[in-house]
């Protein structure tokens, strides 16, 4: 239990502090949202780079890892977007925006703080890698679904192409691509210290920074929408997809501790924020995406603290 006092005791309770700092008006909209582009465009990007240049591919790209965090992330969007349908009968965008809340971790705000937190720097691979999957392969599900219901099937080479732009301007595959090239091109070379210096400290913002954001976005939601639907979605996010990732990782893709506990800590987090940036870009599934990432966030005290009691490695 050593892992809840230590770890995530501190991250909940930045995330507090940002909720009250929102509900007390020290910190508004506009601070919000400033505090979300810093960590987004300078504090993440230092700590996707450092982490991916420093190691090897065979380190960061684990291929078992994949299967059962992806697999498993896959199998909820699915059930999500089908139990959409079967319970409200609603059209198919929304459906896919049902199975996006219900398989979306917050990977980039909640999984990098967390396993900083827990793991140090050095063993933030899984997280890195579950970040990338998140951005480059869920969002990108997500918007050629959306483009292609939109368009009645006509619009599939455009939403392949606004994927493939949104991509190139993401900083987060961005800076994850300049570290893999570092490793694959420079491999041995070490980091020049003054970047190294200056990745370090910039990094060191982003887990707090990140968290307090959250909080911030948090205090000024509500629970105003289907309740029963955000439940359903958030048990599958919370409860469905990590017992998921631990099959697949029983059953067809074996780990080693360290990273089986990784996917398992990954899969169980709750929904991320760029849920809302989806669906405010589509201007649908709205309100109900903004009460998915609370209840699922607040829900995630226990869910994660337990997650974290049972499948966190030593260190």
């Amino acid at each position: 239990m050593s892992v809840v006092f230590n770890v995530a005791l501190p991250v909940f309770a930045i995330i507090l502090a940002g909720v009250l700092s929102g509900k007390a008006k020290l910190l508004g909209p506009a601070s919000s949202e400033a505090l979300n582009k810093f960590v987004y465009w300078m504090a993440l990007p230092p700590v996707l780079f450092l982490g991916t240049a420093k190691r090897s591919l065979s380190e960061i790209f684990n291929g078992p890892f994949i299967g059962a965090f992806l697999g498993s992330m896959l199998a909820v969007y699915a059930l999500g977007a089908l139990l959409g349908w079967l319970i409200h009968r609603e059209r198919t965008q929304i459906q896919c925006m049902q199975g996006l809340n219900a398989c979306f971790s917050n990977t980039g705000y909640m999984g990098i703080p967390l396993f900083l937190a827990a793991f140090g720097p050095d063993r933030l691979a899984p997280a890195i890698l579950a970040t990338v999957i998140m951005s480059a392969v869920m969002v990108g599900i997500a918007v050629i679904w959306l483009e292609f219901a939109n368009s009645q099937g006509g619009g599939i080479g455009k939403a392949l192409r606004d994927v493939g732009r949104a991509l190139l301007k993401n900083p987060l595959i961005i800076s994850t691509a300049l570290g893999l090239a570092w490793s694959v091109f420079l491999s041995g070379v070490p980091v020049p210290r003054p970047i190294a210096i200056y990745c370090d400290l910039m990094g060191a913002s982003a887990g707090p920074c990140a968290l307090f954001a959250i909080g911030l976005f948090l205090a000024t939601q509500s629970l105003k929408a289907n309740l029963l639907e955000v439940g359903w979605i958030s048990a599958l996010k919370l409860v469905v997809q990590p017992a998921l990732a631990w099959f697949l990782i029983q059953t067809l893709f074996p780990l080693d501790p360290f990273w089986a506990g990784s996917a398992i800590i990954l899969a169980g987090l709750p929904t991320g924020a760029l849920t809302f940036v989806v669906a405010s870009q589509y201007r649908i599934y709205v309100e109900r995406t903004s009460a998915a990432i609370l209840m699922s966030t607040i829900a995630s005290v226990v869910t994660l603290s337990f997650l974290l009691a049972t499948y966190a490695p030593p260190l």
